[in-house]
């Protein structure tokens, strides 16, 4: 039996379904593909149409995932979706209202559109399914787990009415034993106070990483005022977190703004009331089932520090986390639901150790030949051994973009599109940050450390945990956190992951060849993509990663790669693409002065979508962007010279992903 399961909202690749449309509106679209009860490809949305945290309907995720199955529409018996039909419906109708002149149209024909237009696929009425959205969580997560019975525990933002649900699995199934109210929303909750920090709905693990640079004490009075734990694992919560603080003083962060020891003290206060709450469910439901085994999922499971927490109380003898527990998880929870409904069982399969489920970079044949088309920027070579080559390179003090073999399914980057470095040295955290991430100097980076080696310099709790894909943040040994300078938080914590041989042979040479060469096998590792882009995909999203960034080396494949010396990017010959969701635009506009000037704009247009100003003369190039022009005819053909400055401005807009930049010689 072949399943397909379907998570996002209804987009189209250029334009969303309604004006202004939300980005938490039936957010994280991905495909997924079950064969006989076994993931078999999954990959979100956004990796391929490369907006961030994209909702559109996941097309292209459908058709990448029905090419690593080798299927076709017709092989599929059944599609699922991750939302109840009726509230996809009212959703819908919620958005039909207030834009009138919107089609009122239903969910199940609009996916059949879609379906039909992207796929030329007409698939009947008893072969679209839509499930319950906690059950789709509750499902990917037990039957991931190789467990056979199991505490499953869905902690989220919201489901259809809900915000949490109790199950009791087994490989019969899933038996619901309690819910959470919508208004009990501990996700929902985090993400409310969340605003208070300068942040908003997708930032909620920022706040965890800076929650160790505070003190909980500060706000404990206040935030103890904001919830009550009650007996039978129930709770109270006060959501408007935000207005109480305001009332108390607290002066709040914009956007932009420096943290204050106010900001960090607020944010270890915030996590410390989440895990009392969890640990409060968590402790009752497990005394009142007798289970031993817990799997946790739903949007609150990427939360690593509360699962950290989890594994350290000792509840349980193990716990499972989904490397996809938020809602591109429940993709793979609708295709399982549509094969139970159909009379399949997918329970009883081993734990889940790889998350490599996504599009493949390709064969190395096809990747040299990429290489050779982008020959004008790069320098690469092929040596005898790309593992102790590449180990040879870190030794010596180098970052490195490293693209291996099939995408990872999740947020994680785990060692196919890493960005990975010595951990050694604490400089390198700033360092990488300069070259590539641009973000918070806060924030963590994690470790990957090899399995034999693991608890040499991690102290790991008793309870048996998955930690193959970052889920958990565990404590770096004492007399190692200096050593390991470069992944060891302010707290002396670590976001770990622990490779394995059998999971991933080619990444745990690596990490044991580091550690032979310099006595510590630990490496930082962080996801491949810049502050602009999702994780790297493609061949050509790891070259435009590596070519806009500072690394200093690229491993792609059994390849390694370096920047053509001879000072600026040469792409006079390269042609320029843009997205569907590119937009180029003449505005007018009056001065302080009363003038009118035009302004020349190119924007991504999705909500919250990028905007920058351009000059008029590369304007006048971009107007003539068709595909399969090269930046040189172009600008002939507009009457541009091509001078650095006009090169640099483009650099700039590739930079920030507002185009791309493809070979003429592919």
């Amino acid at each position: 039996m072949l399943t397909l399961g379907i998570s996002g909202n209804y987009g189209t690749a250029d334009a969303d379904l309604f004006p202004g449309m939300p980005d938490y509106y039936f957010h994280d679209a991905t495909a997924c593909i079950v064969r006989d009860g076994v993931l078999v490809a999954a990959v979100e949305e956004e990796r391929l149409n490369r907006i961030k945290k994209t909702t559109k309907f996941p097309i292209n995720a459908i058709r990448a995932c029905l090419d690593i199955a080798n299927a076709t529409p017709d092989d599929v018996d059944a599609v699922g979706y991750y939302f109840e039909e009726t509230f996809a419906d009212t959703m819908l109708n919620t958005w039909q209202l207030q834009n009138p002149k919107i089609p009122v149209r239903r969910a199940r024909e609009i996916v059949k559109d879609m379906l039909r237009g992207g796929l030329d696929w007409e698939l009947s009425d008893d072969r679209l399914r839509f499930t319950d959205h906690h059950r789709a969580h509750a499902l990917s997560s037990y039957a991931r787990s190789g467990m056979a019975d199991a505490l499953v525990v869905v902690l989220d933002g919201r489901g259809e009415d809900i915000s949490g649900t109790i199950f009791r699995a087994g490989h019969s199934g899933l038996r619901p034993l309690k819910t959470y109210p919508l208004y009990k929303s501990l996700g929902g909750f985090y993400e409310a106070a969340i605003q208070l920090a300068g942040y908003r709905f997708g930032d909620e693990y920022k706040v965890m990483g800076l929650a160790p640079y505070g003190d909980p004490n500060k706000y404990r009075d206040i935030f103890d005022r904001l919830y009550l734990t009650e007996e039978g694992g129930d709770y109270e919560i006060n959501p408007a977190a935000p207005t109480t603080f305001f009332l108390n003083g607290f002066r709040p962060r914009r956007k932009g703004e420096e943290f204050t020891q106010e900001h960090m003290d607020f944010a270890a206060g915030l996590q410390e009331t989440l895990e009392t709450i969890v640990l409060h469910i968590l402790r009752h439901w497990s005394k009142a089932t007798g289970l031993n085994k817990l799997c946790f999922t739903g949007g609150v499971a990427h939360n690593s520090t509360l699962n950290g927490r989890i594994i350290e109380s000792g509840l349980f003898d193990e716990v499972f986390i989904h490397p996809a527990s938020h809602d591109a998880g429940a993709a793979e929870g609708g295709a399982l639901a549509a094969a139970v409904d159909l009379g399949g069982n997918p329970f009883g399969r081993p734990r889940l150790r790889s998350a490599s489920l996504g599009p493949s970079l390709g064969h190395s044949d096809d990747i040299e030949r990429t290489l050779k088309a982008w020959s004008a920027m790069l320098e690469v070579e092929r040596p005898t051994n790309i593992v102790d080559r590449a180990a040879d390179l870190l030794a010596e003090g180098s970052v490195i973009g490293w693209a291996q073999g099939r995408s990872e399914f999740g947020p994680r980057a785990l060692g196919n599109r890493s960005i990975i470095a010595d951990a050694r040295p604490s400089e390198n955290r700033h360092k990488i940050n300069a070259m590539v991430k641009k973000r918070e100097g806060y924030r963590p980076f994690a470790p990957v450390v090899t399995a034999e080696a693991a608890e040499r310099y991690f102290e790991l709790p008793p309870t048996k945990a998955n930690y193959d894909f970052m889920s958990y943040v565990v404590s770096v040994r004492p007399e190692h956190r200096e050593l390991l300078g470069a992944i060891t938080h302010v707290d002396g914590s670590a976001r770990l992951q622990v490779i394995h041989p059998e999971v991933n042979e080619r990444y745990h040479g690596l990490v044991r060849r580091f550690g032979e060469l310099t006595g510590t096998p630990v490496l930082l590792n962080t996801s491949f993509n810049n502050n602009a882009e999702p994780i790297v995909q493609t061949v050509e999203d790891v070259l435009t990663c590596f070519l806009t960034t500072d690394l200093d080396l690229l491993v792609i494949d059994d390849f390694v790669v370096r920047r053509r010396a001879g000072g600026e990017l040469a792409f006079d010959d390269f042609r320029i693409t843009f997205r569907p969701v590119a937009k180029l635009a003449k505005n007018v506009r009056v001065t302080s002065s009363g003038e009118r000037e035009v302004v020349h704009e190119i924007s991504l247009d999705y909500y919250n979508g990028p905007r920058a100003t351009v000059s008029k003369e590369l304007f006048s190039v971009l107007e003539g962007v068709d595909g399969s022009s090269t930046l040189s005819s172009l600008a002939r053909e507009a009457g541009v010279e091509l001078t650095g400055d006009l090169r640099r401005e483009l650099g700039d807009l590739w930079q920030a992903r507002f185009l791309g930049l493809s070979s003429a010689l592919e």
